[in-house]
Protein backbone atom coordinates (compact mmCIF):
# COMPACT_ATOMS: atom_id res chain seq x y z
CA UNK A 1 0.00 0.00 0.00
CA UNK A 2 2.87 2.34 0.79
CA UNK A 3 4.38 1.59 -2.61
CA UNK A 4 1.15 2.61 -4.36
CA UNK A 5 0.95 5.88 -2.36
CA UNK A 6 4.51 6.75 -3.37
CA UNK A 7 3.75 6.06 -7.03
CA UNK A 8 0.67 8.30 -6.84
CA UNK A 9 2.77 11.08 -5.33
CA UNK A 10 5.30 10.76 -8.12
CA UNK A 11 2.61 10.90 -10.78
CA UNK A 12 0.99 14.00 -9.22
CA UNK A 13 4.30 15.81 -9.24
CA UNK A 14 4.96 15.21 -12.93
CA UNK A 15 3.54 18.64 -13.88
CA UNK A 16 6.32 20.33 -11.87
CA UNK A 17 9.11 18.58 -13.81
CA UNK A 18 9.23 21.30 -16.45
CA UNK A 19 10.52 23.78 -13.84
CA UNK A 20 13.53 21.59 -12.92
CA UNK A 21 16.94 21.35 -14.52
CA UNK A 22 17.39 18.60 -17.18
CA UNK A 23 19.52 16.41 -14.87
CA UNK A 24 17.10 16.70 -11.97
CA UNK A 25 14.14 16.12 -14.27
CA UNK A 26 15.71 12.96 -15.70
CA UNK A 27 16.49 11.72 -12.18
CA UNK A 28 12.88 12.25 -11.10
CA UNK A 29 11.61 10.45 -14.19
CA UNK A 30 14.07 7.60 -13.53
CA UNK A 31 12.85 7.20 -9.95
CA UNK A 32 9.22 7.20 -11.14
CA UNK A 33 10.04 4.57 -13.78
CA UNK A 34 11.77 2.44 -11.14
CA UNK A 35 8.74 2.58 -8.83
CA UNK A 36 6.35 1.77 -11.68
CA UNK A 37 8.56 -1.17 -12.70
CA UNK A 38 8.37 -2.63 -9.18
CA UNK A 39 4.60 -2.11 -9.22
CA UNK A 40 4.14 -3.89 -12.55
CA UNK A 41 6.39 -6.78 -11.46
CA UNK A 42 4.43 -7.45 -8.26
CA UNK A 43 2.05 -10.00 -9.91
CA UNK A 44 5.04 -12.29 -10.55
CA UNK A 45 5.87 -12.32 -6.82
CA UNK A 46 2.44 -13.06 -5.38
CA UNK A 47 2.28 -15.57 -2.56
CA UNK A 48 0.48 -18.87 -2.66
CA UNK A 49 0.76 -22.07 -4.65
CA UNK A 50 0.63 -20.27 -8.00
CA UNK A 51 1.20 -16.67 -9.04
CA UNK A 52 -1.72 -14.30 -9.46
CA UNK A 53 -1.55 -14.30 -13.23
CA UNK A 54 -1.48 -18.09 -13.45
CA UNK A 55 -4.80 -18.30 -11.63
CA UNK A 56 -6.27 -16.56 -14.71
CA UNK A 57 -4.62 -18.92 -17.15
CA UNK A 58 -1.30 -19.34 -18.96
CA UNK A 59 -2.32 -17.20 -21.92
CA UNK A 60 -3.00 -14.28 -19.57
CA UNK A 61 0.54 -14.57 -18.20
CA UNK A 62 2.06 -14.71 -21.69
CA UNK A 63 0.05 -11.70 -22.90
CA UNK A 64 0.88 -9.67 -19.80
CA UNK A 65 4.58 -10.50 -20.10
CA UNK A 66 4.72 -9.60 -23.80
CA UNK A 67 3.03 -6.25 -23.18
CA UNK A 68 4.70 -5.17 -19.94
CA UNK A 69 8.27 -6.52 -19.94
CA UNK A 70 9.48 -4.85 -23.18
CA UNK A 71 8.11 -1.49 -22.00
CA UNK A 72 9.80 -1.80 -18.59
CA UNK A 73 13.13 -2.82 -20.08
CA UNK A 74 13.16 0.03 -22.61
CA UNK A 75 12.03 2.62 -20.01
CA UNK A 76 14.67 1.60 -17.47
CA UNK A 77 17.32 1.58 -20.19
CA UNK A 78 16.41 5.13 -21.27
CA UNK A 79 16.00 6.52 -17.73
CA UNK A 80 18.40 4.61 -15.46
CA UNK A 81 18.45 5.51 -11.78
CA UNK A 82 21.66 7.30 -10.78
CA UNK A 83 22.30 5.32 -7.62
CA UNK A 84 21.57 2.07 -9.43
CA UNK A 85 24.11 2.99 -12.12
CA UNK A 86 26.71 3.81 -9.45
CA UNK A 87 26.00 0.51 -7.71
CA UNK A 88 26.44 -1.33 -11.01
CA UNK A 89 29.80 0.35 -11.63
CA UNK A 90 30.99 -0.57 -8.14
CA UNK A 91 29.89 -4.17 -8.60
CA UNK A 92 31.75 -4.33 -11.91
CA UNK A 93 34.89 -2.96 -10.24
CA UNK A 94 34.67 -5.50 -7.42
CA UNK A 95 34.10 -8.28 -9.94
CA UNK A 96 37.21 -7.33 -11.94
CA UNK A 97 39.29 -7.06 -8.76
CA UNK A 98 38.31 -10.37 -7.16
CA UNK A 99 37.54 -12.39 -10.31
CA UNK A 100 40.73 -14.52 -10.42
CA UNK A 101 40.85 -15.63 -6.74
CA UNK A 102 37.10 -16.16 -6.61
CA UNK A 103 37.21 -18.24 -9.81
CA UNK A 104 40.07 -20.36 -8.42
CA UNK A 105 38.18 -21.04 -5.20
CA UNK A 106 34.99 -21.91 -7.09
CA UNK A 107 36.90 -24.33 -9.34
CA UNK A 108 38.43 -26.08 -6.34
CA UNK A 109 35.03 -26.42 -4.71
CA UNK A 110 33.31 -27.47 -7.92
CA UNK A 111 35.94 -30.06 -8.92
CA UNK A 112 34.43 -33.05 -7.00
CA UNK A 113 30.97 -32.22 -8.31
CA UNK A 114 32.36 -31.94 -11.84
CA UNK A 115 33.79 -35.45 -11.60
CA UNK A 116 30.44 -36.80 -10.42
CA UNK A 117 28.66 -35.03 -13.29
CA UNK A 118 31.03 -36.48 -15.89
CA UNK A 119 30.61 -39.96 -14.38
CA UNK A 120 26.84 -39.54 -14.47
CA UNK A 121 26.96 -38.46 -18.14
CA UNK A 122 29.11 -41.47 -19.03
CA UNK A 123 26.38 -43.78 -17.71
CA UNK A 124 24.27 -43.05 -20.78
CA UNK A 125 21.31 -45.32 -20.03
CA UNK A 126 20.85 -44.10 -16.45
CA UNK A 127 21.34 -40.44 -17.33
CA UNK A 128 18.91 -40.64 -20.27
CA UNK A 129 16.25 -42.40 -18.21
CA UNK A 130 16.60 -39.88 -15.37
CA UNK A 131 16.42 -36.92 -17.75
CA UNK A 132 13.39 -38.36 -19.54
CA UNK A 133 11.56 -38.98 -16.28
CA UNK A 134 12.21 -35.44 -15.01
CA UNK A 135 11.22 -33.91 -18.36
CA UNK A 136 7.95 -35.85 -18.42
CA UNK A 137 7.20 -34.63 -14.89
CA UNK A 138 7.77 -31.07 -16.11
CA UNK A 139 5.33 -31.66 -18.96
CA UNK A 140 2.74 -33.00 -16.49
CA UNK A 141 2.90 -29.82 -14.43
CA UNK A 142 3.16 -27.31 -17.28
CA UNK A 143 1.22 -28.78 -20.21
CA UNK A 144 -1.51 -30.61 -18.28
CA UNK A 145 -1.89 -28.96 -14.87
CA UNK A 146 -1.48 -25.37 -16.09
CA UNK A 147 -3.95 -25.55 -18.94
CA UNK A 148 -6.13 -28.23 -17.43
CA UNK A 149 -6.57 -26.76 -13.96
CA UNK A 150 -4.42 -25.94 -10.97
CA UNK A 151 -5.26 -29.04 -8.93
CA UNK A 152 -4.91 -32.17 -11.05
CA UNK A 153 -3.21 -34.95 -9.02
CA UNK A 154 -4.76 -37.60 -11.27
CA UNK A 155 -2.92 -36.23 -14.30
CA UNK A 156 0.53 -36.55 -12.74
CA UNK A 157 0.54 -40.23 -13.70
CA UNK A 158 0.33 -39.36 -17.41
CA UNK A 159 4.09 -38.95 -17.66
CA UNK A 160 4.75 -42.42 -16.22
CA UNK A 161 2.24 -44.02 -18.59
CA UNK A 162 3.71 -42.14 -21.55
CA UNK A 163 7.27 -43.12 -20.67
CA UNK A 164 6.24 -46.76 -20.31
CA UNK A 165 4.45 -46.78 -23.69
CA UNK A 166 7.37 -45.05 -25.39
CA UNK A 167 9.80 -47.60 -23.92
CA UNK A 168 7.68 -50.41 -25.32
CA UNK A 169 7.67 -48.75 -28.75
CA UNK A 170 11.46 -48.31 -28.56
CA UNK A 171 11.93 -51.98 -27.65
CA UNK A 172 9.73 -53.12 -30.54
CA UNK A 173 11.56 -50.81 -32.93
CA UNK A 174 14.98 -52.08 -31.84
CA UNK A 175 13.88 -55.70 -32.23
CA UNK A 176 12.46 -55.10 -35.71
CA UNK A 177 15.63 -53.19 -36.64
CA UNK A 178 17.72 -56.14 -35.44
CA UNK A 179 15.69 -58.56 -37.58
CA UNK A 180 16.02 -56.34 -40.67
CA UNK A 181 19.78 -55.84 -40.29
CA UNK A 182 20.52 -59.44 -39.29
CA UNK A 183 22.70 -61.31 -41.79
CA UNK A 184 23.52 -64.61 -40.06
CA UNK A 185 20.32 -66.65 -39.59
CA UNK A 186 22.06 -69.94 -38.84
CA UNK A 187 21.46 -71.52 -35.44
CA UNK A 188 25.09 -72.60 -35.05
CA UNK A 189 28.03 -70.58 -33.77
CA UNK A 190 31.50 -70.87 -35.33
CA UNK A 191 34.54 -71.26 -33.08
CA UNK A 192 36.49 -68.69 -35.14
CA UNK A 193 35.71 -66.47 -38.08
CA UNK A 194 37.31 -68.75 -40.71
CA UNK A 195 36.57 -72.09 -39.05
CA UNK A 196 33.88 -74.64 -39.92
CA UNK A 197 33.87 -76.14 -36.42
CA UNK A 198 30.56 -75.61 -34.58
CA UNK A 199 30.20 -74.81 -30.89
CA UNK A 200 27.20 -76.86 -29.72
CA UNK A 201 26.82 -75.24 -26.28
CA UNK A 202 26.94 -71.72 -27.70
CA UNK A 203 24.52 -72.74 -30.45
CA UNK A 204 22.00 -73.89 -27.83
CA UNK A 205 22.42 -70.62 -25.96
CA UNK A 206 21.90 -68.66 -29.17
CA UNK A 207 18.69 -70.55 -29.93
CA UNK A 208 17.34 -69.89 -26.42
CA UNK A 209 18.18 -66.19 -26.65
CA UNK A 210 16.56 -65.79 -30.04
CA UNK A 211 13.38 -67.55 -28.95
CA UNK A 212 13.32 -65.49 -25.74
CA UNK A 213 13.51 -62.27 -27.75
CA UNK A 214 10.75 -63.45 -30.09
CA UNK A 215 8.42 -64.50 -27.25
CA UNK A 216 9.09 -61.25 -25.36
CA UNK A 217 8.29 -59.25 -28.48
CA UNK A 218 5.01 -61.12 -29.04
CA UNK A 219 3.96 -60.75 -25.38
CA UNK A 220 4.80 -57.03 -25.41
CA UNK A 221 2.79 -56.34 -28.56
CA UNK A 222 -0.15 -58.39 -27.25
CA UNK A 223 -0.06 -56.52 -23.93
CA UNK A 224 -0.11 -53.16 -25.70
CA UNK A 225 -3.04 -54.19 -27.88
CA UNK A 226 -4.99 -55.43 -24.87
CA UNK A 227 -4.29 -52.28 -22.84
CA UNK A 228 -5.40 -49.90 -25.57
CA UNK A 229 -8.22 -52.17 -26.70
CA UNK A 230 -9.78 -52.75 -23.28
CA UNK A 231 -8.71 -49.34 -21.89
CA UNK A 232 -8.25 -50.81 -18.43
CA UNK A 233 -6.41 -48.49 -16.04
CA UNK A 234 -6.35 -45.63 -18.54
CA UNK A 235 -9.08 -43.52 -16.94
CA UNK A 236 -6.61 -40.81 -15.93
CA UNK A 237 -4.38 -41.15 -19.00
CA UNK A 238 -5.63 -38.29 -21.16
CA UNK A 239 -2.66 -36.63 -22.90
CA UNK A 240 -3.32 -33.71 -25.21
CA UNK A 241 -1.99 -33.49 -28.76
CA UNK A 242 0.62 -30.88 -27.74
CA UNK A 243 1.71 -33.01 -24.78
CA UNK A 244 2.09 -36.11 -26.97
CA UNK A 245 4.04 -34.23 -29.65
CA UNK A 246 6.49 -32.64 -27.21
CA UNK A 247 7.10 -35.75 -25.10
CA UNK A 248 7.37 -38.08 -28.08
CA UNK A 249 9.84 -35.87 -29.98
CA UNK A 250 11.91 -35.41 -26.82
CA UNK A 251 11.94 -39.16 -26.22
CA UNK A 252 13.00 -39.85 -29.81
CA UNK A 253 15.86 -37.34 -29.51
CA UNK A 254 17.19 -39.00 -26.34
CA UNK A 255 16.56 -42.74 -26.89
CA UNK A 256 19.45 -44.60 -28.51
CA UNK A 257 17.45 -46.61 -31.05
CA UNK A 258 15.86 -43.46 -32.52
CA UNK A 259 19.07 -41.45 -32.25
CA UNK A 260 20.79 -44.10 -34.38
CA UNK A 261 18.01 -43.77 -36.98
CA UNK A 262 18.44 -39.99 -37.21
CA UNK A 263 21.90 -40.21 -38.77
CA UNK A 264 20.76 -42.21 -41.85
CA UNK A 265 17.91 -39.71 -42.27
CA UNK A 266 20.39 -36.83 -42.15
CA UNK A 267 22.63 -38.61 -44.65
CA UNK A 268 19.64 -39.18 -46.92
CA UNK A 269 18.94 -35.43 -47.01
CA UNK A 270 22.44 -34.75 -48.40
CA UNK A 271 22.64 -31.18 -47.21
CA UNK A 272 25.57 -29.43 -48.88
CA UNK A 273 26.09 -27.05 -45.96
CA UNK A 274 27.01 -29.97 -43.67
CA UNK A 275 29.96 -31.00 -45.87
CA UNK A 276 29.68 -34.69 -44.98
CA UNK A 277 29.92 -33.90 -41.25
CA UNK A 278 26.53 -35.48 -40.54
CA UNK A 279 27.87 -37.89 -37.86
CA UNK A 280 29.08 -34.85 -35.91
CA UNK A 281 26.11 -32.59 -36.63
CA UNK A 282 23.48 -35.21 -35.71
CA UNK A 283 24.09 -35.27 -31.90
CA UNK A 284 24.39 -31.46 -31.85
CA UNK A 285 21.03 -31.06 -33.59
CA UNK A 286 19.28 -33.54 -31.29
CA UNK A 287 20.73 -32.16 -28.07
CA UNK A 288 20.06 -28.57 -29.13
CA UNK A 289 16.40 -29.42 -29.73
CA UNK A 290 15.99 -31.15 -26.36
CA UNK A 291 17.78 -28.33 -24.52
CA UNK A 292 15.59 -25.74 -26.23
CA UNK A 293 12.42 -27.58 -25.25
CA UNK A 294 13.65 -27.95 -21.67
CA UNK A 295 14.51 -24.24 -21.40
CA UNK A 296 11.00 -23.21 -22.50
CA UNK A 297 9.21 -25.62 -20.16
CA UNK A 298 11.47 -24.94 -17.17
CA UNK A 299 10.88 -21.21 -17.67
CA UNK A 300 7.13 -21.80 -17.54
CA UNK A 301 7.58 -24.10 -14.56
CA UNK A 302 9.33 -21.33 -12.62
CA UNK A 303 5.97 -19.51 -12.34
CA UNK A 304 4.34 -22.46 -10.55
CA UNK A 305 5.73 -21.78 -7.10
CA UNK A 306 7.93 -24.92 -7.05
CA UNK A 307 11.50 -23.56 -6.76
CA UNK A 308 13.12 -26.85 -5.67
CA UNK A 309 11.74 -28.93 -8.50
CA UNK A 310 12.42 -26.10 -10.96
CA UNK A 311 16.08 -25.96 -9.88
CA UNK A 312 16.43 -29.75 -10.14
CA UNK A 313 14.77 -29.74 -13.57
CA UNK A 314 17.04 -26.98 -14.86
CA UNK A 315 20.12 -28.79 -13.53
CA UNK A 316 19.27 -32.17 -15.10
CA UNK A 317 17.51 -31.26 -18.35
CA UNK A 318 19.34 -28.06 -19.29
CA UNK A 319 22.68 -27.64 -17.52
CA UNK A 320 23.96 -31.24 -17.67
CA UNK A 321 22.83 -31.80 -21.26
CA UNK A 322 24.32 -28.47 -22.34
CA UNK A 323 27.57 -29.36 -20.61
CA UNK A 324 27.59 -32.78 -22.27
CA UNK A 325 26.99 -31.22 -25.69
CA UNK A 326 29.75 -28.62 -25.24
CA UNK A 327 32.35 -31.04 -23.87
CA UNK A 328 31.70 -33.87 -26.35
CA UNK A 329 29.62 -33.30 -29.48
CA UNK A 330 30.20 -29.59 -30.01
CA UNK A 331 33.93 -29.83 -29.29
CA UNK A 332 34.42 -32.56 -31.89
CA UNK A 333 32.40 -30.61 -34.45
CA UNK A 334 34.40 -27.43 -33.81
CA UNK A 335 37.71 -29.28 -34.13
CA UNK A 336 36.72 -30.74 -37.50
CA UNK A 337 35.36 -27.43 -38.78
CA UNK A 338 38.49 -25.61 -37.60
CA UNK A 339 40.58 -27.98 -39.71
CA UNK A 340 38.38 -27.54 -42.79
CA UNK A 341 38.25 -23.75 -42.44
CA UNK A 342 41.96 -23.66 -43.30
CA UNK A 343 40.97 -24.65 -46.84
CA UNK A 344 38.86 -22.23 -48.89
CA UNK A 345 35.79 -23.15 -50.94
CA UNK A 346 36.27 -23.81 -54.64
CA UNK A 347 34.40 -21.62 -57.09
CA UNK A 348 32.08 -23.07 -59.73
CA UNK A 349 34.60 -22.21 -62.43
CA UNK A 350 37.38 -24.07 -60.62
CA UNK A 351 35.17 -27.15 -60.21
CA UNK A 352 34.33 -27.12 -63.93
CA UNK A 353 38.02 -26.87 -64.83
CA UNK A 354 38.64 -29.91 -62.62
CA UNK A 355 36.03 -31.89 -64.62
CA UNK A 356 33.77 -32.06 -61.52
CA UNK A 357 35.67 -35.12 -60.19
CA UNK A 358 37.27 -35.58 -56.78
CA UNK A 359 40.75 -37.08 -57.05
CA UNK A 360 40.24 -39.25 -53.93
CA UNK A 361 36.83 -40.88 -54.44
CA UNK A 362 36.56 -40.21 -58.22
CA UNK A 363 32.99 -38.94 -57.74
CA UNK A 364 31.43 -35.76 -59.04
CA UNK A 365 31.78 -32.58 -56.96
CA UNK A 366 29.18 -29.93 -56.36
CA UNK A 367 31.15 -28.29 -53.55
CA UNK A 368 34.84 -28.70 -52.86
CA UNK A 369 37.73 -27.44 -50.76
CA UNK A 370 40.97 -26.13 -52.27
CA UNK A 371 44.34 -26.99 -50.75
CA UNK A 372 47.32 -24.58 -50.68
CA UNK A 373 48.76 -26.54 -53.61
CA UNK A 374 45.57 -25.77 -55.62
CA UNK A 375 44.07 -29.28 -55.60
CA UNK A 376 40.37 -29.82 -54.94
CA UNK A 377 38.67 -32.54 -52.91
CA UNK A 378 35.39 -33.25 -51.21
CA UNK A 379 35.37 -32.01 -47.64
CA UNK A 380 34.84 -35.57 -46.35
CA UNK A 381 37.65 -36.95 -48.53
CA UNK A 382 39.99 -34.20 -47.39
CA UNK A 383 39.14 -34.95 -43.76
CA UNK A 384 39.97 -38.64 -44.23
CA UNK A 385 43.30 -37.75 -45.78
CA UNK A 386 44.14 -35.30 -43.00
CA UNK A 387 43.46 -37.98 -40.37
CA UNK A 388 46.32 -40.03 -41.86
CA UNK A 389 48.81 -37.28 -42.70
CA UNK A 390 49.14 -33.59 -43.60
CA UNK A 391 50.41 -34.37 -47.10
CA UNK A 392 48.48 -33.74 -50.31
CA UNK A 393 47.30 -37.07 -51.85
CA UNK A 394 48.23 -35.88 -55.37
CA UNK A 395 51.47 -33.91 -55.25
CA UNK A 396 52.68 -35.24 -51.86
CA UNK A 397 53.43 -31.74 -50.58
CA UNK A 398 52.98 -30.93 -46.96
CA UNK A 399 50.22 -28.42 -46.27
CA UNK A 400 51.54 -25.05 -45.13
CA UNK A 401 49.32 -22.11 -44.18
CA UNK A 402 50.20 -18.42 -44.00
CA UNK A 403 48.35 -16.70 -41.10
Amino acid sequence: MGMIIRVRGRLRSLHTLQKLQPEERNEKIAETVCLLSVLFLLPYCSRGHAPLLFSLGGWCLATYSCLVLPVLISANYKYPVRWLRRLGNKLVGLFVKYYVPAWYIMCRIYHPLDRCEKLFMKMTNISNLTTQLVFFMICDRVLLCSFGGTHCPQKKITGLYSLMFYNVIAYCTSYIKELVEKEDWSVTVRMTQHSNIKHVAMSATKIVLEWTKAVTFIITVTFMLLVFGLEQGLEHYQPTALYTFITWTYYMCTEKVFVDLFLPFLLWLRLKSLEALEPLYAPVFLKSYTIGLAVILVTLLSFHGQPRFTSLSFYLTVYLRLKDMILNSLRQLRDEKRVLEQFRYATDQEIENCDDVCAVCLSSMETARVTPCQHMFHASCLRQCLHNSSICPICKREYTFIH
